[in-house]
């Protein structure tokens, strides 16, 4: 067998650390340096010819740099003969710009894609998307993993007592169904009217929430406005607690500020993104499952089992 080794970017250095520890394989070596202008340097400081090799590297802030990253390190894979190159993205950026939602605006999410597969990434693996058609922008393999499954046996552990799910937005309902109908729970509806880019107006609460301990699942937690004025909602029509699980902690702008002064109990993220310490926020680790799922893809196994 030709073997695989997991390489690094600078985002994700700590994320593969645990990916290897899982995998009980060490990481494989690389330079990665930057100029006095930014311009980012790569050079793999050891054999990849005819192996397997997988990249690991979140494309979240500062995306272009982490994006243009992860595409040198290719070009440099690719020059020195490695077999097949798999990007793992626990982050993908861009994801929130997947279609025309306006009159002359780009769709950033399929131009990323092209940037991917052009630089010759042959699969990529990363986990809750925030569109699922984003699959189909890709002409290569593409394992899109539910983060649901770690935040699942959290919830169950929590024992609460009349819990029920919640979808932050209309645009949710699938995820929230899909959780709910794992832990066979009912599920609400935040109904809300969005004015602007990172700022949301909550409008009406479709379910019963009187006396109900309620987890609101999302795939991504911004400037945490939604959650915030979510959480409030909630409260307002009789919820006793909110918790609010999310995959990716981007947690910018006046997000720990949000955190800090609204109704939210919980914040529940895993560490697909580097996000501080708060006593709002729970930290679930994602590494273990990616690391299985490279197991897999590299042995030919079904990574759909995972997840039935």
């Amino acid at each position: 067998m030709r073997g695989y080794k997991i390489f690094a970017g600078s985002s994700s250095g700590d994320f593969a650390k645990q990916i290897c520890k899982h995998l009980d394989v060490p990481q494989a070596k690389a330079d990665i340096r930057r100029f006095s202008d930014g311009e980012i340097f790569v050079q793999i400081a050891e054999n990849v010819r005819g192996r397997d090799v997988f990249i690991v590297q979140s494309t979240g802030a500062p995306s272009n740099d982490n994006l243009m990253e992860l595409l040198i390190m290719t070009d440099a894979l690719r020059r020195s003969s490695a077999s097949t190159i798999t990007a793992v993205v626990p982050y993908f950026g861009y994801a929130r710009q997947d279609r025309k939602a306006a009159p002359r605006v780009p769709i950033t999410a399929k131009l990323v894609a092209n940037l991917y597969e052009t630089a010759g990434i042959d699969r990529v693996i990363t986990i809750d998307l925030h569109a699922g058609q984003i699959q189909g922008f890709f002409d290569i393999p593409v394992d899109n993993l539910y983060g649901s499954i770690i935040f699942q046996q959290y919830v169950k552990d929590q024992n609460f007592a009349d819990p029920v799910i919640a979808s932050p937005d209309i645009g949710g309902v699938a995820r929230a169904r899909y959780f709910a109908k794992n832990l066979g729970l009912d599920m609400v509806i935040i109904d809300k009217r969005r004015e602007k880019a990172n700022e949301s107006e909550v409008m009406n609460i479709i379910g019963d929430v009187e006396g109900k301990n309620v987890i609101m699942i999302d795939d991504m937690v911004d400037t945490a406005g939604t959650m915030i004025k979510g959480a409030a909602a909630l409260k307002e029509h009789g919820a006793q607690s909110v918790m609010a699980c999310a995959t990716h902690a981007v947690l910018s702008g006046k997000a720990y500020e949000n955190l800090d002064s609204g109704a939210l109990d919980e914040l529940v993220v895993s560490d697909s993104l580097v996000s501080k310490d708060h006593p709002k926020i729970r930290v679930l680790s994602v590494a273990p499952l990616f690391g299985e799922v490279i197991r897999r893809v590299y042995h030919n196994e079904s990574v759909n089992s995972l997840f039935s």
